[in-house]
């Protein structure tokens, strides 16, 4: 004790005040090095493509350039201006919104149901079904279309005999078409849904299911209350996901309706733009569809992911 009544410091020992040491923080740059090698990869995979597309939609560009008959113009915006007046591009967007919305939709809930249902069976089961899923996801989708085209095939399909449907051609009419390449998109796109819903619910703490069991909750306000807010960030993966997929659709429409359908009635904007492309030449056309997409899908997840962080969700 100093004179003056003033305490001092003690020496030696642990310090019984002042300012703790600082925790050692992560450099903001180090998840970009662990990134760096995927990011080029990724570059060299989808940056250049789109660099090429973009820059051939703003092209003439047909088969005279290509052979090299005719030398290559700038046009700027004319390819998106005859695009965005063409009265068919706005009914194929149209048509394409809204089977992909229904194959989103659909799919969801198949894969959430049966995700639920893994949950509720025994081992022998889950695993029969797993396996089944799995061999769907895995067959090409080519070949899956095919499938889906015998089965429903006017002659010889088993389903019009069990049906008792005669000769009826579903892929004659618009929407019964549709209808059919929905089911063999939805076939082959939920399990994917499936498993990651799946792994997601049991990742739940059974205490919380239990707990809403007991207060008298049935399986709908489980799954609506409990386990969806709770696998809301894995439900944000899927969806994102299954827009993708779903909205540019090309094989299952080109095989099962014989490109596009009778007059184009089931064409999506894929299988337009393999039209304007390569059955009639039109490269930069097909270009500026292909741009076209690539801005809807970017848009809508943005869009997506925006909604949810003013929900407060950490993604």
């Amino acid at each position: 004790m100093r004179a003056g009544g003033a305490f001092s410091r003690p020496r030696g020992g642990s310090r019984t005040s002042g300012t703790a040491p600082r925790p050692r923080t992560r450099r903001p740059s180090t998840p970009w090095l662990y990134l760096a090698p995927a990011l080029v990869v990724l570059g060299g995979l989808l940056a250049y493509p789109i660099y090429q597309l973009g820059l051939i939609s703003v092209f003439h560009y047909t088969q005279a350039q290509v052979s090299g008959g005719e030398p290559t113009t700038f046009e700027g915006f004319g390819n998106y201006s005859r695009l965005f007046s063409d009265g068919q591009f706005w009914e194929v967007l149209l048509a394409t919104v809204v089977f992909a919305a229904a194959c989103v939709v659909s799919t969801l809930a198949v894969g959430c149901a049966l995700a639920v249902l893994l949950t509720r069976v025994r081992a022998v089961p889950r695993l029969a079904l797993t396996l089944a899923a799995l061999g769907a996801w895995a067959t090409p989708a080519i070949t899956g279309s095919t499938v889906w085209l015998f089965l429903f095939d006017a002659d010889f399909g088993p389903v019009n005999r069990v049906l008792g449907l005669g000769d009826h051609s579903w892929t004659y009419g618009r929407f019964s078409a549709f209808f059919l390449v929905l089911l063999e998109v939805v076939w082959c796109s939920f399990p994917f849904v499936m498993v990651t819903v799946y792994a997601g619910i049991r990742a739940v703490p059974a205490e919380v299911l239990e707990a809403a069991a007991l207060d008298g909750a049935s399986q709908w306000r489980i799954w609506r209350s409990v386990l969806a807010p709770m696998l809301r960030p894995i439900l944000v993966v899927v969806t994102i996901q299954s827009v993708i997929w779903d909205f540019k659709v090309f094989t299952q429409i080109y095989v099962m309706t014989g490109g596009g359908g009778i007059a184009g009635q089931n064409l999506v904007l894929n299988v337009y733009a393999y039209q304007k492309a390569f059955a009639s030449s039109q490269y930069s056309l097909g270009a500026a569809i292909g741009v076209v997409m690539l801005l809807i899908l970017l848009a809508v997840t943005l869009v997506y992911l925006r909604l949810l962080r003013r929900q407060g969700e950490e993604l």
